[in-house]
């Protein structure tokens, strides 16, 4: 059986004479206790082929499939693997290597189902750090539901840590305004969701925004005397803390007090990022006497300090320290510097050695490409994590960070991400071996159920829009960008995505809508999981946001070349708006909380009344 096969390739495959048939009455039997979660997954997958397993303790002889104890493999995630025409015996020594065995046997059940062809396997991990950074601040707040299925697939991926991007979705006890609103996580959900990461083999890594990208509490009046230039980008008090107010330190050391001994993980993630009015503010004045990077490794060190109050080791993401690589001697040199980059060609994906050269861990940081789009920039995203994978082998990094964002409301399912999560855990476990060819179907048939070949296609088209429309990678935002607003906010030259709808054809934008539409999305089986069913519905529903976004790009081109639309037309789109208003908050609240879906539904409505006015 070849290695390409799997979705998560293992390092050694060796093909041996034989098959395993396993039996209708299986007892699977594990050599700790851990071991039974696993093996009670592999019981569940082996049930639909006719087979009624047993999870029992110790390791008998006469068992199906045996786990046991072996200390000669070396890496608490590495295992060996002998399928025979008689049984099947996996070694590990550790629980971590006992559960990933498992997780490649179950993606063979999936492949070969009861009859699994004899081979020898033996696997390790390229990257001691796995992970995945979901958003969960720009709108959408996950279900823990949803968070617990997630790690599920993550942990089946072979990935070993998630963090969640938290702004002020927390409800933090000295400051419950900042939460307000945005249906926040309480501690009680935060332990639920690290125990059931622990069960998987899963580190939860805090992480807090510190510094940059504080514009949702900044706005609210009790902080906004923290902020640095108040007005930016049309916040009140702007979007980063000023690091010269003592204000600023005093409100994290009250937020890391509630929200960092939550975390059991050794590396907390301080963000510290995009500090974009740093030093043309109030802190100004002490910019032009030591420079601006001076000004940021100063806050950035009395950071490091809470980290290390609470025995965390700091990570951060690096874009701030690297554009102003002389404070990359004086960075604390137990922190973490998480480079991230989201071009296939991304000039900073290179710098990642100019890191490792200064004595610091750093992880690389790819991304799925799904954020500000409905159907994700599939090819852009692989290509990224690609290079990424590649260079932080090549640097000596200690692990890949996925990146998943949800900027502009986060209107972009779930689903439409999964994809790429799985390309960067499968090149994260082995790089040389993951295949961009083939790697749809893959995912399709092992993550999805689905082995005709048509919904690779179909999630190929879904991701495809920027390509099918011309669009290069700085113009591919421009279904998701053009998509809510009033209509007179696109028929001047001030939107930054207004020479690319000028630019877009009409004839483009009609055969992909024409595409999308006739797409058929395979709906879930009646014994299919909630997390699988809403993955579903949340693909057909990409696809009708897409198509719709064609149809509005559409008119928007009619209205900025001095021509109204029909109005039979105006009057479709207003239909079509409103129905697709209604479908986004069921969709929405299959698998999230309600949080910001009001901003969005209010995006609609005034589509609906724009589209409605220029019909009469």
């Amino acid at each position: 059986m070849p290695a390409p096969d799997f979705l998560v390739p293992v390092k050694r495959c060796e093909a041996a004479p034989g098959v395993f048939r396993v039996p209708e009455a299986a007892a699977l039997s594990g050599a700790a206790p851990g071991d039974a979660l696993p093996l009670g997954q592999l019981a569940g997958d082996l049930a639909p082929h006719g087979v009624s397993a047993r999870v029992a303790a110790g390791a008998g002889a006469s068992a199906a499939v045996r786990i046991r104890r072996d200390s000669r493999i070396a890496g608490a995630e590495a295992y060996e693997m002998t399928i025979g025409p008689d049984s099947i015996e996996i070694c590990a020594s550790a629980d971590a290597g006992a559960y990933y065995a498992v997780q490649t046997l179950r993606e063979l059940v999936a492949l070969h189902g009861r009859e699994i062809p004899a081979c020898e396997i033996g696997d390790g991990p390229d990257l001691a750090r796995r992970g995945v950074y979901h958003d969960c601040s720009r709108g959408k707040v996950p279900t823990l539901e949803t968070l617990k299925a997630l790690v599920e697939r993550l942990a089946r991926w072979k990935v070993n840590e998630l963090e969640l991007y938290v702004e002020n979705v927390f409800t933090f006890r000295r400051h419950p305004a900042i939460g307000r609103g945005y249906s926040p996580f309480t501690a009680d959900e935060v332990r639920a969701l690290a125990d059931h990461c622990r069960a998987h083999h899963v580190r939860l890594v805090g992480s807090l925004a510190s510094f940059g990208h504080m514009e949702k509490i900044l706005a609210l009046p009790a902080y906004q005397h923290l902020g640095e230039l108040a007005g930016y980008r049309g916040w009140p008090s702007g979007t980063t803390l000023c690091p010269t107010d003592p204000g600023s330190i005093a409100l994290l050391a009250d937020l890391y007090a509630e929200f960092v001994p939550l975390f059991e993980a050794r590396d907390f993630n301080a963000c510290c990022d995009e500090t974009w009015e740093l030093g043309r503010g109030r802190s100004k004045p002490e910019a032009d006497r030591i420079g601006v990077g001076r000004v940021y490794l100063e806050f950035f060190k009395k950071v490091h300090a809470l980290c290390v109050q609470y025995g965390k080791r700091m990570n951060a993401w690096a874009d701030i320290v690297l554009e102003h690589p002389e404070t990359l001697a004086d960075v604390p040199r137990d922190a973490c510097l998480l480079n991230w980059d989201y071009h296939p060609e991304g000039t900073r994906i290179g710098r990642t050695r100019e890191i490792r050269e200064a004595g610091l861990a750093v992880m690389v940081c790819p991304g799925t490409n799904a954020w500000n789009s409905h159907g994700c920039r599939l090819r852009m995203g692989m290509e990224n994590i690609a290079r990424f994978a590649e260079e932080g082998l090549a640097s000596g990094a200690e692990g890949l960070l996925n990146t998943d964002w949800g900027d502009g409301g986060h209107r972009n399912p779930l689903a439409v991400s999964l994809h790429n999560l799985a390309y960067g855990a499968a090149h994260a476990w082995n790089h040389a071996a993951t295949r961009a060819e083939g790697f749809t179907e893959r995912f399709c048939r092992l993550a999805l159920g689905d082995s005709s070949g048509r919904l690779a296609d179909a999630v190929r088209t879904l991701g495809g829009a920027h390509e099918a429309l011309g669009l290069e990678f700085s113009n591919s935002t421009l279904l998701y960008t053009t998509f809510l607003g009033p209509v007179e906010d696109f028929l001047g030259p001030e939107h930054p995505q207004c020479a690319a709808l000028d630019r877009v054809s009409a004839a483009a934008l009609a055969k992909h809508a024409e595409a999308l539409s006739a797409l058929r999305w395979p709906t879930a089986t009646e014994d299919a999981d909630a997390f699988l069913a809403a993955t579903m519905e949340e693909y057909a529903f990409a696809a009708k946001l897409d198509a719709l976004a064609c149809r509005r790009a559409a008119a928007l081109k009619q209205l900025r070349a001095g021509k109204t639309p029909a109005a039979e037309e105006l009057r479709r789109l207003a239909d079509a708006t409103d129905e697709t208003a209604r479908d986004l908050e069921r969709v929405w609240l299959l698998g999230n909380r309600p949080s910001r879906l009001r901003d969005i539904l209010e995006g609609l409505a005034q589509a609906v009344s724009d589209y409605r006015r220029l019909a009469l």
